[in-house]
Formats: C-alpha cells, sequence, structure tokens
C-alpha cells in the first residue's frame, strides 16, 4: 500500500500551494485513494477520498475544501451533488463525461487507469468534470491523452515501471508532460512526489 507525500505548487509560477498526503492500494472493486492536503503553513485545507472500479470508473469521490464537500459517481455519465458551507443548499450535477478530475494526483491516475492506452497508440480524447480550487466549482472540460513512452527502470525492489503521458487541454491547447508509475504520479506540472514510503502499486491487465 503506497503512502507518501506531493507537493503541489502553481505550474505557472511555482508559487506553493500545500501539500498532499496520500495512501492507496488497489482493492477487491478496483482501486482507492484516500489523502488529507495541507496549506503551506501546515493547516489543514481539505481531503480527498477517491474509488475506481476494476475498470477505472469512478464508483465514489468526496472531496472536501474551503468547508465545501463534492461527492460524486459514475451514474448517466458523471453525477454530482456539492454542498456549500452551512450544509443547508446543495446542487446536483449530471454531465454525459467520462470520469472526473482535480487538483489531486489522484485524478491523473484515475483518468489513465480509465484510458489504458498503449505506447504509440495515438491520443484519446476524454471529457471530464473537473473540481477546481479554492471552492469546487465543477467545470466541463475535454483532454487529449496520449503515452508517449514506457520504461522499466531497476531499483533494490524490482523492477519499476514508468508511463510518459502528454496530456493536451483541448480548449486552451495547452501541453504538458505526466509520469506515472503504477499507482503514483512520480512528476507532472505543478506535483511533485516528496516521499514514498513503498512501492507503486501496479494494476492487474
Amino acid at each position: 500500500m503506497p503512502r507518501g507525500r506531493y507537493s503541489l505548487h502553481d505550474p505557472h509560477d511555482h508559487t506553493p500551494l500545500g501539500e498532499e498526503h496520500f495512501q492507496c492500494a488497489p482493492g477487491p472493486s478496483g482501486w482507492r485513494y484516500v489523502a488529507q492536503r495541507t496549506s503551506p503553513s501546515g493547516d489543514h485545507t481539505g481531503s480527498v477520498d477517491l474509488t475506481l472500479d476494476e475498470l477505472g470508473r469512478p464508483l465514489r469521490v468526496e472531496l472536501h475544501a474551503a468547508s465545501w464537500q463534492v461527492r460524486g459517481a459514475a451514474l448517466d455519465g458523471v453525477t454530482w451533488v456539492r454542498t456549500d458551507p452551512t450544509g443547508e443548499h446543495a446542487t446536483e450535477g449530471n454531465v454525459r463525461a467520462h470520469s472526473f478530475t482535480g487538483a489531486s494526483p489522484a485524478f491523473l491516475v484515475a483518468v489513465s487507469r480509465l484510458l489504458r492506452l498503449e505506447p504509440g497508440a495515438g491520443s484519446v480524447r476524454v471529457r471530464l468534470v473537473a473540481f477546481t480550487d479554492p471552492v469546487l466549482a465543477p467545470l466541463t472540460l475535454d483532454q487529449s491523452w496520449a503515452l508517449l513512452d514506457r520504461t522499466g527502470h531497476a531499483t533494490d525492489t524490482g523492477p519499476l515501471v514508468v508511463d510518459e503521458y502528454q496530456v493536451s487541454e483541448v480548449d486552451t491547447g495547452e501541453v504538458r508532460t505526466v509520469h506515472i508509475a503504477g499507482d503514483v504520479v512520480l512528476a507532472a506540472p505543478g506535483i511533485e512526489l516528496e516521499d514514498l514510503e513503498s512501492p507503486p502499486s501496479t494494476f492487474a491487465a
């Protein structure tokens, strides 16, 4: 069960945004990721709880940030309920999309698991609902994913297979490179893996 810590920063000006302390593991239903988020000063700012089924679809997602809460799942596309800080008002949403995304590195793993790309197979377009900081506002967007390379690295605990993805924002044309090993993001714009207590888990085919 990988357990570790990501540092998060603005990918454009590198302003520190905080840290995400996580643990994740494959399970009977697919894969689960839980994390607590902190500010640069160490204050608690939110949490992430994401469960995927064996096909990479979101069985359940629960996010907390700035006293806002979102709960969602794959249902007629993706469906969610967003609750305000007072708990008095909740708004429902539904979009014909493939999955969710957001600031957490967990969502990069989730999309890669959903698409299951092979190197050199070309790009695949995917529609996602992003929950944006700081109040988890929903935003529907389209991305194009391509698996550029898959390389093996020898480590003390055995071979480590690293996938290099090119992720393009369809609306803006922005392109970024994401490196993922198993269920851990090694590096991506705005994300650095600072600590990992055990090797990444590998998914069954």
